[in-house]
């Protein structure tokens, strides 16, 4: 089974289903189809554009959901019915296809963006206040004990001697 997949061509399969999709958009049949098919020519196109393809794979997988729903829920032309039919029988291969061409460029569908398992990962960011280990600008760790203060190296001064008492109201305004 592996090795049918991986034998398909992930180009000649989203033309065929760009076709489908195009022919059946003029009639009673799911509107999705066409532009789903349109961005998955781009993204077998664009070798750099690994998480294009990974959103691609996703919505032609639950496209088929939705294609099925639409037929139950839907009348259509016999004509119509039978190709809508072949298009959504098309997106099984095309989706493995494309899952196989995803892992082949360095993908992988483990998570929603995590690597494998490991929510921790690389850190892109820290908390502001030293909330990570290690501290930063200044500011002390979380975890970390508190340190004593440390004495003065200089003698506090004497208190000043209090000032001459200030008229009250200076500068104030005078009724007449």
């Amino acid at each position: 089974m592996a090795d049918f997949i991986q034998a398909l061509d992930p180009s000649k399969l989203v033309i065929a289903g760009t076709a489908l999709s195009f022919i059946t958009s003029g009639f009673s049949a799911p509107s999705y189809n066409l532009p789903i098919f349109l961005f998955g020519i781009y993204v077998q196109e664009a070798s750099e554009a690994v998480q294009s393809m990974r959103a691609f794979t996703f919505l032609l997988g639950g496209s088929m959901f939705y294609d099925i729903i639409w037929m139950f829920s839907n009348t259509q032309h016999w004509f119509i019915k039978f190709l809508s039919i072949l298009l959504l029988l098309l997106k099984i291969p095309t989706t493995f296809a494309f899952v196989t061409a995803f892992q082949q460029r360095g993908g992988q569908f483990s998570g929603l963006g995590f690597r494998g398992n490991d929510l921790s990962g690389a850190t892109v960011w820290s908390m502001p206040g030293g909330f990570t280990s290690g501290g930063r600008d200044g500011y002390q760790n979380v975890d970390s004990p508190v340190d004593a203060p440390k004495p003065l190296s200089v003698p506090p001064a004497p208190p000043a001697p209090p000032a001459a008492a200030a008229p009250s109201n200076p500068g104030a305004y005078q009724s007449v």
